[in-house]
């Protein structure tokens, strides 16, 4: 009898794994662990992987040759869902979707034609008009930095919106934009990076937001660097023209570098809450230099997908998340709090209805 109920138990967990849906999630470069767009992504598997039993299998290519072999190896073993993390995944998704009509897929910032994917794009720009009208708020100098990984038309939403943002808040703020590259390596290259944020601080830059996946911790890096801009430093025509941070209080290195009249430098982060990543001395008490990050919430995308795919409701096509969706935002955690006051919280909270209203139309290009 003890015999009989152990072997009824073993083939009812046999035949609950087998009824579970697995989900294949295919990696941008960069990798799951970049701290920004593909680790919000794997956050948003791993939720749904805890709290709805699915099964979850990653695939990293070393190489963008191999995405399509990835992604073929989900489908050749029957997996219900396969998502494909980044626009350059369109192409193996597309075309192994049209292959395997019978299985379902997702791709995440771009459009495939087939109907059996569901394309989860979002309104970058939206979340990137916001952080950008921070910047605007609280630069020292005027002058703020934009990072683009890969030089392509997706990036350009959030050097639109950013741009937008900072001029609104401040019409004679100036904007240094220039990316990392035009190729995928582009978002693997934090040395490229770190060379770009050094040349846009010599321009004057106290502010630089980037939006190049892993590329974005060298400029995380360099600003730990450096700390701050001095006033003897300043190129002809930049002076600092506020100082918003002087009652924060600073850690001894910070102290110690920038003694005498200086500003300090500031990050933005992009994709993920990456605000923690300006704790340099690891006490939130002292001033962060994480000033904010731009949220996409490619966590939630994905995982909205892969529920409605185990509760039978998988639909295909087009669907965009914006501040009205919840898809966009800014981060205000303990990182920053004594960075952003009361008063720019609400200026932001009414550029953010004007935009979910309709009132601003924030530009993409």
């Amino acid at each position: 009898m003890k015999k009989f109920l152990t072997l009824a138990l073993a083939l009812t967990t046999l035949a609950a794994a087998q009824d579970s849906v697995r989900v294949g999630m295919a990696y941008d470069a960069g990798g799951k662990f970049d701290r920004s767009f593909n680790q919000s992504a794997y956050t948003g598997g791993q939720r749904a992987a805890k709290t709805l039993g699915v099964q979850l299998k990653d695939f990293e290519p070393s190489d963008p040759s191999q995405i399509i072999q990835g992604i073929r190896s989900f489908a050749g073993e029957g997996f219900d869902l396969t998502i494909g993390i980044g626009f350059a995944n369109n192409a193996s998704i597309t075309q192994v979707a049209k292959e395997n009509p019978d299985l379902y897929f997702g791709l995440v910032d771009d459009v495939s034609p087939q109907k059996n994917v569901a394309s989860l794009v979002f309104a970058e720009q939206e979340g990137s008009y916001l952080v950008g009208y921070l910047a605007g708020l609280n630069s020292s100098t005027g002058v703020v930095g934009f990072v683009g990984g890969m030089d392509i038309p997706l990036i350009h939403k959030f050097e639109a919106g950013f741009a937008a943002g900072a001029k609104a808040a401040n019409p004679r703020v100036r904007v240094i934009a220039q990316y990392v590259g035009t190729t995928p390596e582009a978002w693997n290259n934090p040395g490229k990076a770190k060379e770009i944020a050094a040349s846009m601080r010599a321009k004057g830059s106290d502010i630089i937001f980037a939006a190049a996946g892993a590329s974005g911790n060298g400029v995380i890096d360099y600003v730990k660097q450096t700390q701050c801009l001095k006033a003897g430093n300043l190129p002809s025509g930049v002076r600092f023209a506020s100082n918003n941070f002087n009652n924060v209080t600073k850690s001894a290195s910070y102290r110690q570098a920038c003694a005498g009249n200086t500003r300090p430098m500031f990050f933005i982060g992009v994709d993920s809450n990456q605000n923690y990543l300006g704790d340099f001395d690891k006490n939130p008490a002292t001033m962060n230099h994480g000033l904010t990050s731009m949220l996409k919430r490619v966590d939630n995308a994905v995982y909205s997908l892969i529920k409605a795919t185990k509760d039978g409701g998988f639909r295909g096509g087009e669907r965009r998340f914006g501040l009205k969706e919840g898809g966009v935002g800014y981060a205000v955690d303990q990182y920053n709090k004594a960075l952003i006051s009361s008063a720019q919280v609400a200026r932001v909270e009414a550029a953010k209805a004007r935009i979910i209203s309709g009132a601003i139309k924030v530009p993409t290009k």
